[in-house]
């Protein structure tokens, strides 16, 4: 088990975020999306992205957490974001009243592969349930790549499971169907010890193009 822990995301932090996010995707993804829209994907665009969600997230239970690793130096290894759900936390035809007040979308839950099994997915996630308590939230709901093992594996051994509703994101006219997991945060969750998610929750666009589920 390595030396970690968990802390809120700080403007610094934007430039390392984005790099994991985009090094994490090409690996974790390269099987699921086209190799073009991954190859073509913009660093500076999405730290650009990620400036605005951790200087000027939408409330204050919107939340960056990042994953360190402490050796001789320290290293940012990780990171997640949530908050209140949005539209694209919502199935198709589903209406906007369907995720109440009380629940918390995950937009983003990662760890960079060269990090893995090293306990740091399980501390982001322990982190973040802390937070989403504290803020009031009962629920909690993630969409996962139907196809991403790793994610789905991970969160169902934290107790997650489908609460039925999926869809499938239309990327470069490729669909890519995913499902949305759910658990509820009044119990105590269990929380893997060395399992970590293998990718982000929803599927990059063209920097052109909105992000969907991207924390703005």
């Amino acid at each position: 088990m390595a030396l970690g822990y968990v802390r809120p995301a700080r403007p610094e932090d934007v430039a390392e975020i984005a790099r994991i996010q985009l090094a994490t995707w090409r690996v974790a993804y390269r099987r699921m999306l086209p190799k073009h829209v991954l190859d073509n994907l913009d660093e500076a665009w999405l730290a650009r992205n990620w400036s605005a969600a951790v200087e000027a997230p939408p409330s204050e239970r919107h939340r960056v957490l990042v994953a360190v690793e402490q050796a001789e130096q320290s290293y940012l290894v990780g990171f997640a974001a949530s908050g209140p759900p949005d539209e694209q936390a919502l199935a198709p035809n589903e209406p906007a009243e369907a995720l109440g007040p009380t629940v918390v979308a995950v937009t983003d839950l990662l760890v960079e592969p060269r990090w893995g099994r090293r306990g740091h997915g399980s501390r982001l996630l322990a982190a973040a349930v802390d937070l989403w308590r504290s803020d009031g939230f009962d629920t909690a709901v993630a969409w996962t790549f139907d196809g991403d093992a790793a994610t789905r594996k991970f969160l169902a051994g934290a107790g997650w499971e489908p609460d039925g509703a999926a869809r499938a994101l239309d990327v470069d006219d490729m669909l890519v169907p995913q499902l949305r997991l759910h658990v509820s945060l009044e119990a105590e969750p269990d929380i893997p010890p060395q399992t970590e998610p293998g990718a982000r929750q929803s599927a990059p666009t063209s920097p052109a193009q909105p992000e969907p589920g991207l924390p703005r």
